[in-house]
């Protein structure tokens, strides 16, 4: 009884944090940047919009509110990705950038828009999404094909590190040999940034996200027991070939939704659910869900924060930031493990 307490106890403390952090986050965004916003300045426009001075009104509004809020919804979209698939492959290291579905969202996009330059002067947003949708399921279903003459999970995330090499150089060849005019976009879009984030984009990835989100949710029993076994799972009335093919597209379709917007983003998808697991000392998916995104969200807003102000005016690809922070977390998550194991 007292154990249950204590983990209740623990859970309360993680999540009071996380939103406190996130609060934090919020805040230090808005107030941080070339024109310094107080904290009362802050409160007044965001919740009593006081438009007296519409230079910092719109700074909030137009610029750093609708920047902040992209990276917090697709932070936590990504983390959560990472965390369905780390389910799936039952491995801590697996990952949408790993496995090939961010290359593959950014192979397709690519050539999608070098291919309708000529009749677009930018490519619809819709056409985005769906490109980077389309991209991130061949490169999965590619895994998978794999999957079924290789058992090794261990070997088949080595294949997937593999195909989002050979997506990655296709895309730099397509970019090589396209036109100025058709790669400038692309080439900036490729470099990973929250920096033309407005309310449009922003209420269009949480449409997709945030639905996506409660269907992981509410997914929390199949994948409770999917991880104490496929054989457990099954006699519990779990369609297994219907789960996994679930698990694949709700990963999917968040991972490519962060590719759509923000261009390719690495290591959130692997260390913030582990960092969730660490802190919480629990798989429990129903908790483990809404504290990986929140985490996430947190993690992507700081980091974005990193990119935009550590050397200003010159700003930095938020694909930097995450990879030196986010590398050291999976060399060291790939020799605890290896620890655990000769131990």
């Amino acid at each position: 009884m007292k154990t249950k307490h204590a983990a209740s106890l623990r859970y309360l403390i993680v999540v009071v944090s996380l939103i406190l952090l996130f609060v934090f986050a919020v805040v230090w965004n808005i107030n941080t940047g070339s024109v310094d916003i107080s904290l009362s300045q802050i409160i007044k426009i965001i919740f009593g919009r006081d438009d007296t001075d519409i230079s910092i009104y719109n700074i909030i509004w137009k610029i750093r509110l609708p920047r902040l809020l992209t990276a917090a919804v697709l932070g936590g979209a990504l983390s959560l990705s990472g965390f369905l698939l780390q389910t799936f492959f039952r491995n801590p290291i697996a990952g949408p950038f790993v496995l090939g579905i961010t290359s593959g969202a950014k192979m397709f996009l690519a050539v999608v828009t070098i291919a309708l330059t000529g009749y677009f002067q930018s490519v619809p947003v819709s056409l985005t999404v769906v490109s980077a949708f389309i991209g991130s399921m061949l490169s999965m279903l590619l895994v998978l094909a794999f999957s079924g003459k290789i058992r090794n999970m261990s070997m088949l995330l080595v294949i997937g590190i593999m195909i989002s090499y050979i997506c990655s150089a296709v895309t730099d060849f397509l970019i090589n040999f396209a036109k100025e005019s058709e790669i400038v976009n692309l080439t900036y879009w490729s470099m990973g940034s929250f920096s033309g984030a407005g309310w449009d984009n922003l209420k269009i990835s949480a449409a997709i996200i945030l639905p996506t989100g409660v269907a992981t949710l509410l997914l929390s029993k199949p994948i409770a027991a999917y991880r104490l076994g496929e054989g457990y799972a099954q006699s519990l009335g779990v369609n297994i070939k219907l789960f996994r093919l679930m698990l694949i597209l709700l990963s999917s379709i968040l991972s490519a939704c962060v590719t759509a917007f923000a261009g390719p983003i690495s290591f959130i998808g692997i260390a913030v659910p582990h960092i969730s697991r660490i802190m919480l000392k629990t798989e429990k998916p129903q908790i483990m869900i809404p504290a990986t995104f929140l985490r996430g969200a947190v993690f992507c807003m700081l980091c974005d924060l990193i990119a935009r102000t550590i050397f200003a005016p010159t700003e930095l690809s938020v694909e930097m930031v995450t990879s030196a922070i986010g590398a050291p977390i999976v060399i060291w998550l790939i020799v605890s493990r290896r620890a655990k194991s000769n131990g």
